[in-house]
């Protein structure tokens, strides 16, 4: 039935239109805003308040029209493209919704619209001095814009084309404006002239005209903009020569400081170029940030415009006010073309911007081989340890692996530090192009740098605690067998234990990895506390804290590691774990609180029990005593060899 009320209500109102339908909606929201107010539901019935009301006629009365200053007016556009009004409260309640009221076109503009001179004359000779209805956009400039010629002739000079008639002359006392010399500069909202008009919509007819009626050619717009700037930026080389010809200035500069050369060299169009510099245009004009037209040129790849301004004198290096070179610009936006043009015309690579990079740096970052390996013999390696920062860092910090390979044959120095005031740019202090690699989870590149020699124990806080807390076994493995050592410390953050156990307590395969090559497991039982009662836990005593910034902060134990929050519940198994490394320890009373807390550790508690296994005690003394990386050697059975490298239940990362 619901259905069946809704159809019904539709068909009811079909034959209503957009407005009415508007209207109505309007009139039904009043009404259930009101509802509220004059009714109350008292035990599931309908009870109006106050007494009845009587009226002398069926229908209420008709409510009060609210201010209309108290009404906020929005558009909007029905779905048949109607534009509408929408009257409503502070509060978003509609009110009401009109069409919105049409402007009727002046009937000059209708005339010019339509392109009939001959009515735009009459109009014109019927109602002298009269203006058009658009203060805002004079007449002048309608008929630029639309390229109505002959209606712009009526417009300066009262006389049609046609027929060559002048405008009646003036009754006496009465004057007649259907021909007013100062239309022809005359200005638009935005202070554009109709010259600027005719240029912008590239009429050249309209704009001749204009021009011969004495236009200023060097009329600017509330962008500064000059009709031969427009011109350029419209790529004309005609509408350029007609300016030039009329005397246009060649330099003035838009508000951000660009003149035509910068716009028709940005376009590459050398025909244009010429022209200016013909008139007297200067080569190298600097705008608002500095950038001259050769820097722009070489930013958006344009070799022709570029081989003229070099061809006129241009700087090729010029310095912007942030100190890029067109080198810099071109490298950063891969344009190899323009960087070999550049360098056979002897363009300093070796010059930085105010951030103390050089062209091969952005290179570098930009990830083009071609330009990196055209800038690497032009570039001083002496200068580019004075920026502090090697190409071999940006390559990593930004997974340019083909460029990272690349640098490496080219002999730069895998070791290479940070500058200590680049990298106290960065929370870590991070210091190696390794460190980079490892912290941007890039294998491939850890793996090249590796192979060429980086040290992996440089940084302060090591590739290897980076690696352990991303999780990533690779790098693990991949540092590990270069060396990175598996005890270090950090010292921002000390530990009675290596560092690398703070980022593996969850991650028991990994734990077993640093163990079974060397990290020290003895220390993690040491307990300056024993048997004895422990003090509460420091607030985040498992964390690494801020690395860069040294604090006099107590060394943490192991147990208290163990016991933060989060990490307590892998305590029985990452100790399962570490008794396998050792010989006789005696837990510490927090670490045998740990294994009695659940009964399903018991069996670990018996493990740790004094005296410990025999088979136990000599796979640590043997180890000791033969060291691990010899214990291949030794000629015993491989399955003792297994055992004695806790590979019986444990296979290589």
């Amino acid at each position: 039935m619901a259905a069946t009320s809704e159809l019904d209500d539709y068909s009811a109102y079909a034959h209503l239109s957009d407005e009415q339908l508007l209207q109505l909606a309007a009139e039904r929201s009043l009404a259930d805003a009101r509802a509220p107010a004059l009714r109350s539901e008292v035990g599931g019935g309908l009870r109006l308040e106050g007494s009845p009301a009587h009226y002398s006629s069926p229908n209420p009365p008709a409510p009060e029209p609210a201010d209309p200053e108290a009404l906020e007016v929005g558009r909007f556009t029905t779905g048949a493209g109607k534009k509408m009004l929408a009257y409503r409260k502070r509060d978003g309640t509609l009110v009401r919704a009109v069409p919105e009221p049409e402007e009727e076109e002046d009937p000059v503009f209708r005339a010019i619209r339509a392109g009939d001179a001959h009515r735009l004359r009459a109009l014109m000779a019927a109602s002298p001095g009269s203006e058009p209805a658009r203060p805002d956009w004079p007449a002048v400039h309608q008929a630029a814009w639309l390229n109505r010629e002959a209606c712009l002739r009526v417009l300066l000079t009262g006389k049609s084309p046609a027929d060559g008639a002048r405008v009646p002359a003036p009754t006496p006392g009465r004057r007649n404006d259907a021909a007013r010399p100062g239309t022809v500069n005359e200005r638009g909202d935005r202070g554009e002239t109709p010259l600027l008009v005719a240029v912008s919509g590239e009429h050249a007819g309209c704009a001749s005209l204009l021009l011969e009626k004495g236009a200023d050619p060097d009329a600017v717009d509330r962008d500064r903009e000059t009709p031969l700037y427009k011109a350029c930026e419209r790529d004309n080389a005609a509408l350029v020569a007609l300016l030039l010809n009329h005397g246009a200035a060649v330099d003035p500069k838009c508000f951000q400081g660009w003149t035509a050369l910068h716009e028709a060299a940005c376009r590459d169009n050398v025909e244009i170029c010429q022209m200016l510099l013909k008139a007297g245009g200067k080569h190298s004009p600097r705008d608002n940030h500095g950038i001259t037209p050769l820097f722009t040129a070489a930013q958006g790849g344009r070799l022709a415009s570029l081989r003229l301004l070099v061809k006129h004198g241009a700087d090729i290096n010029s310095q912007a006010v942030d100190g890029a070179t067109p080198l810099h610009e071109a490298a950063k936006n891969g344009h190899d073309h323009i960087v070999d043009f550049l360098l056979s015309q002897k363009a300093d690579a070796n010059m930085a911007g105010k951030a103390g990079l050089l062209p091969l740096h952005i290179a570098a970052r930009k990830g083009s081989e071609t330009i990196v390996s055209m800038l690497i013999p032009a570039t001083s390696k002496a200068r580019i340890r004075r920026t502090g920062i090697s190409p071999l860092h940006v390559a990593a910090e930004h997974n340019r692996d083909e460029v990272l390979e690349l640098l490496i044959r080219a002999g730069f120095d895998v070791n290479a530090r940070l500058s200590d005031e680049r990298s106290r740019l960065y929370e870590d202090r991070r210091a190696m192009a390794l460190y980079q690699a490892v912290d941007n989870y890039n294998v491939d590149n850890v793996r090249s740098l590796l192979e060429a020699g980086a040290d992996p124990n440089l940084d302060v806080f090591g590739p290897l605690l980076v690696a352990a807390r991303q999780g990533c076994a690779e790098n693990v493995a991949l540092l590990v067998r270069h060396g990175a050592d598996v005890n270090a410390r950090i010292a921002t953050r000390p530990t009675h234990f290596p560092a690398a156990f703070l980022f593996s307590l969850k991650t028991l395969p990994m734990l077993k990895y640093l163990l079974d090559n060397g990290a020290d497991a003895l220390s993690c039982f040491r307990c300056s506390y024993g048997s004895g009662p422990h003090p509460p836990l420091r607030d985040g005593s498992s964390r690494g804290g801020h690395l860069g910034h040294p604090q006099a902060r107590p060394s943490v134990q192991f147990c208290e590691a163990i016991s933060a929050p989060g990490v307590s519940r892998w305590a029985g198994p990452v100790l399962d774990v570490l008794l396998d490394y050792v010989g006789h320890v005696k837990l510490c009373s927090r670490l045998a609180e740990h294994l009695d807390s659940y009964d399903g550790w018991s069996d670990i508690k018996e493990k740790a029990a004094l005296p410990r296994r025999l088979l136990q005690l000599c796979r640590v003394r043997v180890l000791e005593l033969a060291g691990r990386r010899r214990v291949h050697r030794l000629p015993l059975p491989g399955s003792l060899i297994r055992f004695l490298l806790h590979r019986e239940t444990y296979a290589d990362l």
